[in-house]
């Protein structure tokens, strides 16, 4: 269906981060995507088809979860894809300033912090 990858990651212009942002942030493009269907789908349920899916989810059932979804929204595939391209175009969009943002923290993370020694005395004069 789709890959959540490096492939993905330079597509969208963040190919430059580092390893572990990089991470970070295919994990944070698979949950805000779950998120999305699961409330788009959520929208067009019944309170018994809700529950019933929610069943699954509270059982970590993921497989079950899978067949319930082909079985009763079998166009979920096509809401997963036009959530993935709006993810995508947002994400494209913010692509420079999450780079800059996140290699200026990494700069800063591995810059040595300012010395901070004793605090000068001024000598009050005596009398």
């Amino acid at each position: 269906m789709f890959q959540l990858d490096d492939n993905l990651l330079q597509e969208l212009g963040l190919g430059s981060l580092p390893p572990a942002e990089k991470n970070k942030m295919l994990a944070h493009i698979y949950e805000t995507l779950e998120l999305r269907v699961g409330m788009h789908l959520a929208e067009q349920m019944t309170d018994e088809q809700l529950d019933e899916f929610e069943a699954f989810i509270d059982k970590n059932d993921e497989a079950g979860a899978l067949h319930w979804l082909e079985t009763n929204f079998p166009e979920y595939k096509k809401v997963v894809a036009q959530q993935l391209e709006k993810l995508k175009s947002e994400i494209k969009a913010q692509a420079p300033a999450i780079v800059e943002a996140t290699l200026s923290e990494a700069q800063s993370a591995a810059a040595p912090a300012p010395e901070t020694g004793p605090t000068p005395q001024n000598p009050t004069p005596a009398g």
